[in-house]
This record gives structure tokens, C-alpha cells and sequence, in this order.
């Protein structure tokens, strides 16, 4: 018997392609107006981060979501797991935004707000510091290991998982009041679930702006995946003018380029390395863009010196590019009805929001019926038993006043007073009554009116059922 032995067959494109390796980005450094404007809000968005903990607010954090006391604090106001709707109008918002921001001008969140781009961009600016530029950096990956690569990398790696511990550090101190955090981080004495959530937050810090950096861009975040069904000719994106650019290549700036048949683009490579996703942008639109806008800086700057025009690579939209719109024109077509729509609900949700805050009641009852049988006394009158969950949400204490309506007659023959204590939740059994014949045999609707005694327009009417046995 002949054995004929099996040669695997070779891997075609499409197989290599699906085992390529990462290839490393060193984007470059670059100044400019976008890249101003992305160092803006890096500062703006981590003095928000690193700083709203620490802000102090009636003798407490201002921003807690204290989930042992399953209260959350954001400056004077306090809210309840009851007041989940306010969650849910805030992530309708969130989304309504991004349908918007998107519509206008592609990805404004990720070049410029997004967690991942802001850390990526401080931990970039800090291997910068330690290992130098573009080009150090490149030898120095490329150079053997010596003390001196050692220590560089090391310092670089101190440093991340100094800024990530704290990064960790601040994120669970919006959940426990930081300075009893800070206190038990120097006694040793945090508890397994602030040990926890520190280092995974830490390390996420660490790994995805220190390693993995654009690949979550790119393979991890699901907006670059259906950002494309947001976008249509009228979007502002980032884009070559291939009409202007092209054909591209090097010359003498005192050459008439256009005598050469050349068009504007010098094919510097100053727009892919400045990138930090490594992309070419004048390859066209791709979904790995993050519309940082860092292209348009290089391009401008090497425009300048050849004395061109600037704009080769510029905010602008196909439709402004195909039909060679001026400006004006552009920015009519941008706000279209589609985005005015968008606007104007979002307007809406926000205005009701903002009312419903501003008008907010300090003040919510929970109503409970005992499920004991209803008591009939020596007089033949009904009596049931209720149980009222009081919630005062104000950071004060408020006494109320308990009253019940819905039948002729009808009393509560308990204590009809109570005290609750600032930003709490107190039980209060309720004993109401009904005369023999004043109700109908079987359920009866009644009301139970809770008010602020020193502020009347506080005030809460809740529903119950008044049972009346045969």
C-alpha cells in the first residue's frame, strides 16, 4: 500500500491577512489648532474626573453613589433606586447625542472626549517625556537591551502604573467617600471589593492606553462598526481633497508644480504619521479614523511652508467636495431636517428633564396594605392596617402629617405625626378606620395625603385599597 502523504495547501491572501501581526504606531508630535483644542479636553475632562471627588458639598462628597445606603449624591440633590427613570432619561440623552454629534461631524466623541483617546493621549505624552520623540522612540525600541533602554522603559512603566492606581483610586471613590478610601489605602485596611475594583480598574488603565491603544479603537469599540449607518454625504468628516491632492509627489518648492503635473500633495507621509491609528487618510474615509483632526494640522503646517493653500485636508463633507460648495453652502446642507430633528427632541427631553429636577419632591411614600384580615370592632367599624414607606430626600429633616380620604367618616386612629431624619427612609404603621356602612362590602378606593407640616407644598397623594369584609 502506496501512503501518499498530505502537504497542507498554502495559505491564500485572504488567510494571511487574518493572521497579521500588529504592526507598532509611534505617532508623531504635532501642534496645531485640533491638537489644541484635544488637549483642552483632556485637562477639562480630568479635572472633572480626578477633582469631582474631592469636591465637598453639606458636609459631604458632592458626587457619591453610595450603593451600601443605595443613595446618590450629586451636589443638593439626592436620588433613590425610585428615581431609576432619571437614569434612563440620562442614557436616552447620551444616545440622542450621539445620533447628533455623529450626524453633524462624524466621530467628535472619539477624537476628542472618549476615555480612550483621552488616556491613550496622557500616556503618549508621558513616554514622550521619558523616551523622546517619534524617532527616539523608534531606535530605541530597535536598540538592544542596556541599561539605559532598561531604565527608560522602566520609568515609563512606573510611571503608567503610578497615573493607573490612581486612575483606580478615583474611580472607586465615587462609590466610597474618598476620604475614608484614602484613610484605609494608608492603613492597609480596604476592604476585598475596593482591593478589587482599584487594580481592574488600574489595569484596564494600564493595558488599554499603555499597549493596546488604537486596537480597541478598531477591533474592541462597536461605534467604529456601525458609525457608517449615522454618516451620509452631508456629515462633516476628515477628508483629502483627491481633486486638489492629486497626482502626488516630491518637488522644489520654487518648481510650478502644476507645470509638472503634479497636484498639491508632496507625499510627505507627515498626515499617516501623525496619526493615531496609523491610518492614510488619503486612502478616503475608513472606520478606523477618530476624527482628531491631527491630519489637518500636519497637512497645514507642510502647506504653509510650500506657500500652498491651505484646506488639502480639511473638515468637509462628500457632497461639499463632489459639488465644489463653498462654505455657506456646506453648512446649510449639515444642519438638514435630519439633525434639527434630532436637536429638537433632544431639546425637548432635556427641557422636561431639567423641570422635573427643578420641581423634584423631597419626598416619596410607598403605601402597603397588611395582609392581615380586616378588624371589625366592638362598635361594627372597620379598621385595616397599613404600612407607609417614608422617604425624605432632602438633606434636612422634615416632620409630616398623615391624613386619609375616600369615605365618609374614614380616620386614622394612630399618630398621625411623624419626624424623618434628613436623607432617610422610616417605616410607619397606619391604623385607618370606617364607620359600620359608610363603605361598600369588598374593595374601596381611599387616599392617604402625606404633607410637609412647615412647607405645605411638599406634599405627596398616594392610592390604597380599603377592604371591607361581608
Amino acid at each position: 500500500m502506496k501512503i501518499i502523504p498530505i502537504v497542507p495547501a498554502p495559505m491564500t491572501e485572504v488567510e494571511l491577512a487574518l493572521f497579521e501581526e500588529r504592526r507598532k504606531i509611534y505617532p508623531r508630535s504635532q501642534k496645531g489648532w485640533f491638537s489644541s483644542w484635544r488637549w483642552v479636553l483632556v485637562f477639562f475632562t480630568q479635572i472633572l474626573f480626578y477633582g469631582g471627588a474631592w469636591l465637598h458639598w453639606n458636609d459631604r462628597q458632592a458626587v457619591l453613589f453610595d450603593l451600601t445606603t443605595r443613595k446618590f449624591y450629586i451636589f443638593g440633590l439626592v436620588l433613590w433606586p425610585q428615581d431609576f427613570i432619571y437614569l434612563a432619561v440620562l442614557l436616552v440623552i447620551s444616545a440622542l447625542s450621539l445620533f447628533l454629534f455623529t450626524a453633524i461631524a462624524g466621530r467628535l466623541f472619539c477624537g476628542y472626549a472618549c476615555p480612550q483617546t483621552v488616556y491613550t493621549e496622557i500616556f503618549m505624552w508621558i513616554e514622550k517625556k521619558i523616551e523622546g520623540d517619534r524617532n527616539a522612540r523608534i531606535k530605541l525600541d530597535d536598540a538592544p537591551m542596556s541599561v539605559r533602554k532598561f531604565s527608560l522603559k522602566s520609568s515609563k512603566h512606573l510611571a503608567w502604573l503610578a497615573l493607573s492606581l490612581w486612575t483606580g483610586f478615583t474611580f472607586v471613590g465615587y462609590f466610597t467617600p474618598i476620604h475614608v478610601l484614602a484613610q484605609e489605602v494608608f492603613a492597609f485596611t480596604l476592604g476585598p471589593w475596593e482591593y478589587f475594583w482599584i487594580l481592574f480598574y488600574g489595569f484596564a488603565t494600564y493595558g488599554n492606553a499603555g499597549f493596546m491603544r488604537e486596537q480597541v479603537c478598531k477591533y474592541m469599540c462597536p461605534y467604529a462598526r456601525f458609525q457608517s449607518a449615522m454618516f451620509d454625504k452631508d456629515t462633516l468628516i476628515v477628508t483629502y481633497d483627491t481633486a486638489r491632492g492629486e497626482p502626488r509627489g516630491s518637488r522644489n518648492k520654487k518648481v510650478d508644480f502644476k507645470a509638472e503635473g503634479l497636484g498639491s500633495c508632496v507625499d510627505c507621509g507627515i498626515c499617516v504619521q501623525v496619526c493615531p491609528t496609523g491610518i492614510d487618510i488619503r486612502n478616503g474615509l475608513q472606520y478606523e479614523c477618530i476624527a482628531c483632526g491631527l491630519c489637518i494640522d500636519g497637512c497645514d503646517q507642510v502647506m504653509d511652508k510650500m506657500a500652498y493653500p491651505r484646506g488639502l485636508i480639511r473638515y468637509t463633507t462628500e457632497h461639499a467636495l463632489e459639488r465644489k460648495l463653498d462654505n455657506k453652502s456646506m453648512w446649510r446642507r449639515v444642519f438638514r431636517l435630519r439633525t434639527l430633528i434630532y436637536g429638537s427632541i433632544l431639546g425637548l427631553i432635556i427641557l422636561v428633564a431639567a423641570l422635573s429636577l427643578a420641581y423634584h419632591v423631597p419626598l416619596k411614600v410607598d403605601v402597603m396594605r397588611d395582609r392581615s384580615m380586616p378588624k371589625v370592632t366592638d362598635t361594627g367599624a372597620i379598621e385595616n392596617v397599613y404600612r407607609l414607606q417614608i422617604t425624605n430626600s432632602h438633606e434636612e429633616a422634615h416632620k409630616y402629617v398623615i391624613s386619609v380620604k375616600g369615605a365618609a367618616g374614614i380616620e386614622i386612629v394612630n399618630q398621625t405625626e411623624i419626624e424623618v431624619a434628613a436623607a432617610s427612609v422610616i417605616p410607619f404603621p397606619v391604623r385607618v378606620r370606617i364607620p359600620a356602612g359608610a363603605a361598600e362590602i369588598g374593595s374601596n378606593r381611599i387616599r392617604f395625603v402625606i404633607q410637609d407640616i412647615n412647607v405645605p407644598k411638599i406634599n405627596v397623594t398616594e392610592k390604597a385599597v380599603f377592604l371591607v369584609p361581608k
